[in-house]
């Protein structure tokens, strides 16, 4: 038998990320737009249910490259919210 080859693209670093809904409800952003340089814990939007008001953190620091959510979309968990680029 052949020694284990590498595939292609298995060492490749992703410079992309997404941050996400943290719980179901409707999106409501705060003014990050396509372009932003967001850090670390800073907050993006805010998810709102019934009686609750969870904010949209970033997990990344990095440049915004699409907002992906729109103001009054219904969000579930782990929903794409904004498309980003980390250093």
């Amino acid at each position: 038998m052949s020694p284990r080859r590498e595939l292609e693209g298995e060492r490749v670093a992703m410079v992309e990320r997404m941050i996400v809904a943290p719980v179901v409800g409707v999106f409501r952003p705060l003014g990050v737009e396509t372009g932003a340089t967001v850090s670390v814990g800073e907050i993006v939007g805010v998810v709102e249910g019934p009686g609750t008001r969870e904010p949209v953190r970033s997990a990344f620091d990095g440049v915004v490259m699409g907002v992906l959510a729109h103001s009054g979309e219904r969000m579930r968990v782990g929903q794409p919210v904004a498309w980003m680029r980390v250093a």
